[in-house]
């Protein structure tokens, strides 16, 4: 069993806690075009408040751990592994949660190169234990607009996962898939669940998108994010997210393995 010292030691050491890869630049920018409005980085939420860049930064700071300094512009991030540690246990909960009430889930990343095997894990855990864990509408076609303009994408699932991967692509079952921040390929999903007759999830996880998206329309959601994805901890402070994880979402993905037998052990689901 990972303790949680040991697993402290390797937020670090991975880079997933302490100083991390995403610059304060990135973050600041985030901040300025959340502040905006700016669909890019809402994803899907709409905020009931008044989110000014000062605003978010002292969200930021206090849920993540970023610098508070209005002033530090530039150079590297920080997140503070205690927050992360915080939020892997108020995520295991729900998990654990989920898994006694033998709920439906809905898995979902817009960072399948990272995270995939994370949230596949999880979702064959609670599968195990009885858990129906939701595929609809495989295949369908979701137009997203990107920095190239619209693209039309496909969903799928890998082991149990959702993804969306862009037309004309070679790899469906392979473990790629696009890198997206969109909530329309969960509103896509939840759609294809109606129609299919499937049942609505009772929890969403994942990030970026699905978690924003989900929680906007009153499902709850829980997720990873990095300090330059405001609208999870938005989402948090203002009750459509049950749990916004802070950590850096694109290191290595065998980097995500020791996270994976801390939750799972947390929740109950170790086998």
């Amino acid at each position: 069993m990972l303790s949680t010292r040991a697993l402290r030691a390797h937020l670090l050491a991975a880079g997933l806690a302490g100083t991390v890869a995403t610059s304060r630049e990135e973050s600041l920018r985030s901040y300025r075009l959340f502040a905006a409005r700016d669909p890019r980085v809402m994803l899907g939420l709409d905020p009931q408040g008044h989110w000014g860049e000062g605003d978010l930064l002292r969200l930021m700071a206090e849920r993540c751990g970023v610098s508070g300094d209005p002033s530090y512009r530039s150079g590297p991030d920080v997140i503070d592994p205690e927050r992360t540690l915080s939020g892997l246990e108020a995520f295991a909960a729900r998990l654990g949660e989920v898994a006694r009430r033998r709920a439906p889930v809905l898995f979902g990343t817009g960072h399948p190169h990272r995270l995939l095997g994370f949230y596949a894990a999880l979702a064959d855990a609670l599968s195990a234990v009885g858990c129906l864990v939701l595929t609809p509408a495989q295949g369908r076609c979701v137009d997203i607009t990107t920095r190239f303009g619209l693209r039309t994408h496909i969903l799928d699932y890998v082991r149990g996962v959702a993804l969306v991967r862009e037309r004309g692509l070679p790899g469906t079952g392979r473990e790629t898939g696009a890198h997206s921040h969109s909530p329309l390929p969960v509103r896509t999903v939840l759609e294809g669940a109606v129609e299919g007759g499937w049942p609505l999830p009772e929890l969403v996880v994942g990030d970026h998108g699905w978690v924003c998206g989900a929680g906007q329309l009153g499902i709850e959601a829980i997720g990873l994010a990095d300090t330059d994805d405001p609208a999870l901890f938005v989402g948090e402070a203002e009750g459509q997210v049950s749990v916004a994880v802070p950590l850096d979402d694109a290191v290595r993905s065998d980097y995500y393995r020791p996270l994976t037998r801390y939750v799972l052990n947390r929740a109950s689901l170790s086998r």
